[in-house]
């Protein structure tokens, strides 16, 4: 089975990839973001406590 993944519309070069985290008590939480493979692009779209954001600057998790 083949996966494919949404174009990004910002760049129309990258495609949105899905990434998942862990809740408070260690849940998992399926595609709380989505992020563009295109680096120069940086658009990502996240879920945090029901609200939803986009665009925000990504960088490295120090954890």
């Amino acid at each position: 089975m083949e996966i494919s993944f949404p174009k990004c519309l910002k760049c129309n070069i990258g495609v949105l990839v899905p990434l998942s985290d862990y809740g408070r008590d260690g849940a998992t939480i399926e595609y709380k973001a989505w992020a563009c493979t295109n680096p120069n692009c940086g658009f990502n779209i996240r879920i945090d406590n029901g609200d939803i954001s986009f665009g925000r600057p990504t960088a490295p998790s120090t954890k």
